[in-house]
């Protein structure tokens, strides 16, 4: 059965993250380098989609180089022991014709969990260049706690400075590469 690939568009596509600072304020930072495949069946339908998504630890940026370096360190990601955060997709279930629920595990630090995403389909569009282009918003969060990613300092009032739960949300962009065919006479001609 042949299978549609689509490659990740990254000008087109980002990765944020939200944590809550001395639980009065937001901290809002990004990953500036990662990289995804996704396959579906031959007919598109994103129901179907196989998803790899990885991202470069050490391509953390908050805006502050300070956070950033200690972000990198074991404190927290020990971006150069585990260099990438990884997520591979175990299901998809349609809550509507443009919503959807992702179910995969997410990699940190070498620990595994599974998680469940939120994903609001764009659109799918051709672009003047006659690709085929589909676009999605990806939400959900994550305990930071289940991934060793565990360093805090109470404030003199007792509290966090740096909340357990991390908000993530993805704006991403695929572009539809040519048909992948599973079949003998493709094998054939290769070998």
């Amino acid at each position: 059965m042949a299978k549609l690939s689509w490659q990740l568009d990254p000008a087109h596509s980002e990765v944020q993250f939200r944590v809550r600072h001395l639980m009065v304020s937001t901290v809002t930072g990004q990953f500036k380098k990662f990289s995804s495949t996704v396959t579906t069946d031959e007919s598109g339908d994103f129901k179907t989609a196989e998803i790899e998504f990885t991202v470069e630890a050490a391509s953390i940026d908050t805006g502050v180089e300070m956070r950033d370096n200690h972000l990198h360190s074991d404190d927290f990601f020990n971006a150069e022991k585990y260099p990438e955060l990884r997520f591979k997709s175990t299901g998809i279930k349609a809550l509507s014709a443009d919503e959807f629920q992702l179910d995969g595990h997410l990699t940190i630090r070498d620990i595994t969990k599974p998680i469940s995403l939120h994903v609001e389909l764009g659109g799918i569009a051709v672009d003047p260049y006659g690709n085929t282009k589909a676009g999605f918003e990806v939400t959900g969060k994550i305990s930071r706690k289940e991934f060793d990613l565990k360093w805090n300092a109470l404030t003199e009032a007792g509290g966090a400075v740096v909340a357990d739960e991390v908000k993530i949300q993805a704006n991403v962009q695929y572009a539809k590469v040519q048909p992948v065919a599973a079949t003998a006479e493709v094998l054939e001609a290769v070998a």
